[in-house]
This record gives structure tokens, sequence and C-alpha cells, in this order.
């Protein structure tokens, strides 16, 4: 069975890139989120093995998000996605719990070692 991997992000544009890695690498693309409190939602109805997290989103960011994922599940898996430039937030996201980061914009190959990496 495919590793299942919730994807936030408040583009569109950039959660249909990463689904098409992901789906193109093995996995299965469980759900999808817009923003921080959407993504935590989500993550409690869906129970995905992964979850990629925006760190700049409206609403709640994914720092945020990740600290409530990690308030409700300790075990939770979340690789952060962030853009060039934000190197202080990527290390409060690893501070806080994430796993490793991928910097926008996505290269396949750099998506899928970090996946593998962090679901081991």
């Amino acid at each position: 069975m495919a590793q299942r991997i919730l994807v936030v992000d408040d583009a569109a544009f950039m959660r249909m890139m990463l689904k098409d890695i992901l789906t193109k690498g093995g996995y299965e693309v469980c759900g999808e989120a817009a923003d921080g409190v959407e993504a935590l939602a989500k993550y409690n109805e869906l129970k995905p093995d992964l979850v990629t997290l925006d760190i700049t989103m409206p609403n709640k960011d994914g720092i945020a998000a990740l600290k409530d994922i990690k308030a409700a599940d300790p075990g939770a898996l979340c690789i952060m996605c962030s853009a060039m430039g934000q190197q202080s937030m990527v290390i409060e996201a690893i501070q806080s719990g994430a796993k490793d980061f991928i910097v926008k914009p996505f290269q396949a190959d750099r998506v899928i070692e970090s996946i593998k990496k962090v679901l081991g």
C-alpha cells in the first residue's frame, strides 16, 4: 500500500506540482489543505503518514500548524516547504519538530529523496 501524504500549501499551483511529483514517486496524496487551520483538521481526519507544510500561509502559518499537529500527534512526520531566504524559519521549524525541509521551486528528485529519508 502506498504511503499517504497530506499536501499543505496556500498556492493551488504548488499543491498540484507537489502532488504530481509525489504520485509519480509512488506515493498517495490523501488530501490537500490551503492553510494551517485546514491542515490540522485534515490531519486529524485523514491520519496521513506524512505532511508537507508550506511555511508562509494565511490564517495560520506552517510553523504554527506544525506545532498544532505535533501537539495532537507527537509522532507526526512533517516536512516544511519554503522559498529561498527563509532560513531562520526553517531552523524554527526543525526545532519545532519538522523532520526536513524542501526549498521551492521544487526539484522532483530532492522531494522524493526527502520523503524517503523521513519515512524510512
